[in-house]
């Protein structure tokens, strides 16, 4: 069968209208390990899940993957924690996760594009865990392959979710809800197959690598509004659009670009309330979202660039030169 798909938001097309489809294998140990009632369910847990629940034990519940005595103990407990209501917390899980198909079309879709892309890309395999509000991804090697991921999906529950008002900031809800998955899960996957290569560690590199990320990011999934693609509000965006010009003349003229000091990198690109070195009324990571509109530009203005050369290119000031980049 042929997937049918629609062109990118980018002003260049990438992608024929029909493509060979792919499918991500999406485990559910999160519904099996809920489903356990008793001694035998967990070790039955053991024989159906042998790697991923060696993993569970040691990063999740820092337990010995050999010690099935202490699982066997410590399970039930951490099910039935009323510190954070897990028993609350996993009830939310099987309603909410109980039927995945949106998840599932959205990360097909996205990965085969991925495919034509780069075909030489493994598709990975997803696996659905509760974490105990302790992981939202987490990447691990099975025997047979390298880019199995697991999925939190008790850091999705939504973003009005009482719970979370305990564990994380504000400004962090408005990612964990279920829709959100796919766009992190293939985000995760391109920073980690397509890593930082540049030789220096000033802000203009590191704009420029995420921006990259972003812009393919936006390739994949054409029909997710860019905000979305961001991870902000519509009002972030609305803001961001807004203020781009002043931002990027604020960045020019303190002359961050050049800076490699890691307060500076922090401010810009990691998550946070606000852009500490723009203003408290700024969105969280302006520079990624400068260097992405810094790519987009690019790729607009040299029609003769392939994607998957733009990506390879290691010289940030060259693509910043000739993205003739004016917001």
């Amino acid at each position: 069968m042929l997937l049918l798909l629609a062109g990118c938001k980018s002003d260049r097309q990438y992608f024929p209208r029909q493509i060979q489809p792919v499918e991500v294998e999406i485990v559910r140990f999160d519904s099996a390990l809920l489903s356990a009632q008793d001694t035998t369910d967990i070790l039955q847990l053991y024989k159906d899940y042998p790697d991923f629940m060696s993993f569970y034990s040691e990063e999740i519940l820092g337990i010995e993957a050999s010690d099935t005595a202490f699982m066997l103990l410590q399970l039930p407990q951490y099910l039935a924690d009323t510190i954070y209501h897990f028993a609350d917390v996993n009830q939310r899980v099987r309603t909410t996760f109980s039927d995945i198909s949106d998840i599932q079309r959205s990360l097909n879709e996205a990965f085969s594009r991925i495919h034509y892309l780069y075909p030489e890309m493994p598709v990975p395999r997803l696996t659905f865990f509760v974490s105990g509000f302790n992981a939202s991804l987490l990447f691990y090697n099975s025997p047979d392959r390298q880019t199995d991921m697991a999925v939190g999906v008790d850091m999705y529950l939504g973003s009005d979710y009482e719970y979370y008002n305990r564990v994380v900031w504000n400004y962090q809800k408005q990612t964990m809800r279920p829709e959100c998955i796919p766009a992190d899960v293939v985000s995760a996957f391109l920073f980690r197959m397509i890593p930082f290569t540049s030789d220096k560690s000033r802000l203009l590199e590191n704009m420029i690598y995420r921006g990259k990320i972003m812009y393919l990011l936006s390739l994949v999934f054409p029909d997710e509004p860019d905000y979305e693609i961001m991870g902000y509000t519509k009002q972030q965006w609305q803001w961001a659009e807004r203020n781009e010009r002043q931002v990027w003349q604020m960045i020019v003229d303190k002359r961050d670009l050049w800076k490699t000091e890691s307060p500076v990198l922090t401010s810009y690109l990691n998550d946070g309330p606000f852009t500490a070195e723009i203003s408290q009324e700024a969105p969280p990571r302006l520079g990624t979202y400068i260097g992405w509109r810094i790519s987009d530009a690019y790729m607009n203005t040299n029609p003769q660039v392939s994607l998957q050369e733009f990506m390879q290119e290691p010289d940030a000031q060259k693509v910043l030169e000739k993205s003739h980049y004016k917001p």
